[in-house]
């Protein structure tokens, strides 16, 4: 098995018209081989927000009805079968600030690296799930607002020039992560803000 802590990436390079086609040809190969059990699939992240520099690597949600340990035991062998590994990881960042419990932010994740086709990060999470719906918000209010890109994006570069040393150092992505998440946190009220006032729903994907 490969070492998972060396399978990361955080180096943060400029946007490439590609991530969007290998998002879309990503969403459809995995909701063909997920089935209905996979109630949405969705090109998430930076690498689906245009003229977003990223981590090179194409991230996915998928949401589900069934319990997460449930999820996971249907979707694995699918799964490794594109080439992606389960990671350890059970649990996203809950937003400073929300006074809620840690569970409903729970999720599987798996990793895939060095694949013939995009190096990608799968997120399972249940519907109904508030980081189901902040991962979409977060994308979708960018996607709204493209003046607000090259600011994030220039953070994210000098972000990981700083504290990321290459792209088999943990402690650096661990360090990138840490120090990110509060301003996602800031930029996730400002976008929470513009929900209300828009009436913004839910997507499909």
């Amino acid at each position: 098995m490969p070492d998972l802590r060396k399978m990361s990436s955080p180096v943060v390079v400029d946007p490439s018209p590609e991530w969007s086609r290998m998002g879309t040809d990503l969403v459809e190969e995995v909701s063909r081989r997920l089935g209905p059990a996979a109630t949405r699939v969705a090109h998430i992240g930076s690498t689906a927000i245009p003229g977003m520099a990223a981590k090179p690597v194409i991230d996915l949600q998928v949401g589900t009805e069934l319990s997460l340990d449930a999820a996971e035991e249907a979707f694995s062998a699918p799964l490794a079968e594109l080439g992606f590994v389960l990671s350890p990881h059970r649990r996203d960042h809950v937003p400073a600030g929300r006074d809620e419990e840690p569970e409903p932010w729970a999720k599987r994740l798996w990793w895939r690296r060095g694949h013939t086709d995009a190096d990608a990060n799968l997120h399972l999470r249940r519907e109904g799930s508030p980081n189901l719906r902040l991962a979409l918000l977060f994308r979708d209010w960018f996607r709204a607002h493209p003046e607000a890109v090259p600011g994030y994006a220039t953070f994210k570069r000098v972000l990981a020039r700083h504290v990321v040393h290459d792209t088999a150092d943990a402690d650096g992505l661990a360090a990138y992560t840490d120090i990110k998440d509060p301003v996602v946190d800031v930029l996730a009220e400002i976008a929470e803000g513009w929900a209300a006032r828009t009436g913004w729903q839910l997507p499909e994907n």
